[in-house]
């Protein structure tokens, strides 16, 4: 890294999670696997540390009482997940934690998206309800969900889709009018399109968006579950991530009050025929100059985001408003894209994590005081560079929720495990 500023190195406590065999993980960073109390702790459960995903490959899904024996308790087991995000397990009422949802693959043609569906289970009666569509992210409300074609996402972005049981698709239409992201009512099943690809085409249209196959991610809802965030994401060369182009855009749960925030289009010269995409570092992506990355929301109204505006790219603070307001945040501390979320005990606070260092294969982890704008390093992580886009880990920080510690995903122990941090001497000081 070349920060103007030296962060401060602080180490922190960390203990590995679970008592038992196998390999364990939770997926990404945008939504906590901490349960009520910070006592039981999601996650997944597979045989080894990184194999090439099929369609069979299994994991399991279930806990851990952090508070009881310690041990990972299963709840079901899916085949739709991939390393990045697993199977989108989440709590469905973190506050109470008595219901959690994942992805499942499903029997035969129905649902929006056949083929692939969600359980959600409840802890307290141990019973299961299966239904027709796969989610990205529940309301923590627990009222509805937003879903999208995960074989479509394995086409665009293969590391956070999931494979059809014929394999990848090949007929996918580039800008679908009848497919993009859908609401879900997670207590009647029934689903409705909130806003298509062709509308998102039509939006601001670009000339670069003509040939290109469109999708979206990053899908967030805001903690009063009134506002919707997601990245629309277009290329013409799929297998080359740092052709991607990005904007970041809000809506209403209705998918009404459309509000775009930020676009990165650029010209592309990778897409010139003589261009050659093995040449492209397995990160390069991530420190691309235009990229558009890892938006969550601070609170109702504000979202944090690695990503440019006016020619600089920052760590950004976005206001949901018109005009759009927005703020550097770290400027001179944060130089690198990361997986950051303010804690949800104090806004003071942020966390984030940095990608590998190219040398030395070292992952940082990451406080930042907003207040004081003093940054912390309080962990180094080695993960091995034989990995891939596809099978690597992440660290992904979590908060608990009471702001105290940190769960992350790591492999500096070569087995794919989960740990807890205790960064309450830094956040309590």
């Amino acid at each position: 890294m070349h920060n103007l500023v030296q962060p401060i190195t602080r180490t922190c406590p960390i203990s590995r999670i679970g008592n038992g065999v196998g390999h364990h993980f939770f997926g990404y960073y945008d939504k906590t696997n901490w349960g009520a109390g910070d006592r039981l702790l999601l996650g997944h459960r597979v045989a080894a540390r990184d194999f090439e995903l099929v369609a069979d490959s299994a994991a399991e899904v279930g806990y851990f009482d952090l508070a009881g024996d310690g041990a990972f308790h299963p709840c079901g087991r899916t085949t739709a997940w991939n390393w990045q995000m697993g199977s989108q397990l989440q709590w469905l009422d973190a506050t109470r934690s008595e219901r959690l949802i994942y992805n499942v693959r499903t029997d035969g043609g129905r649902g929006l998206y056949p083929g692939f569906g969600s359980v959600v289970f409840d802890l307290t009666t141990g019973a299961s309800r299966e239904l027709d569509t796969p989610i990205y992210v529940a309301a923590p409300n627990g009222r509805y969900a937003l879903a999208v074609d995960y074989e479509r996402l394995y086409i665009t972005h293969r590391t956070i889709g999931y494979v059809g049981l014929a394999g990848p698709r090949a007929d996918l239409p580039l800008c679908p009018a009848d497919d993009g992201i859908h609401h879900l009512d997670l207590e009647t099943g029934e689903t409705r399109l909130l806003v298509s690809y062709a509308d998102l085409k039509a939006l601001d249209h670009r000339p670069s968006m003509d040939k290109a196959i469109h999708w979206v991610s990053h899908i967030e809802i805001n903690p009063s579950s009134s506002r919707i965030l997601f990245l629309h994401r277009w290329t013409e060369r799929v297998e080359d991530e740092t052709c991607f182009l990005h904007r970041l855009i809000t809506m209403d749960p209705d998918g009404g009050n459309i509000r775009l925030l930020e676009c990165s289009d650029h010209p592309l010269p990778q897409l010139q025929e003589n261009f050659d995409p093995s040449a492209v570092g397995t990160f390069d992506y991530e420190k691309s100059e235009y990229q558009i990355s890892h938006p969550l929301w601070r609170d109702d109204r504000h979202i944090i985001v690695w990503g440019p505006h006016a020619g600089s790219i920052h760590y950004h603070l976005y206001a949901d408003a018109d005009p759009v307001q927005v703020s550097v945040v770290g400027r001179e501390v944060l130089t690198e894209n990361g997986h950051m979320t303010y804690s949800p005990a104090d806004q003071r606070w942020l966390l984030s994590d940095t990608y590998p260092d190219p040398v030395s294969n070292e992952r940082i982890l990451i406080l930042y005081d907003a207040l004081r704008g003093v940054r912390y390093d309080i962990g180094s992580y080695y993960t091995d560079p034989a990995l891939t886009k596809e099978n690597r880990c992440d660290l992904h920080p979590r908060w608990s929720h009471d702001g105290r510690r940190v769960c992350i995903d790591s492999m500096h122990e070569h087995e794919r495990q989960m740990y807890a941090i205790d960064v309450s001497s830094i956040v309590g000081a």
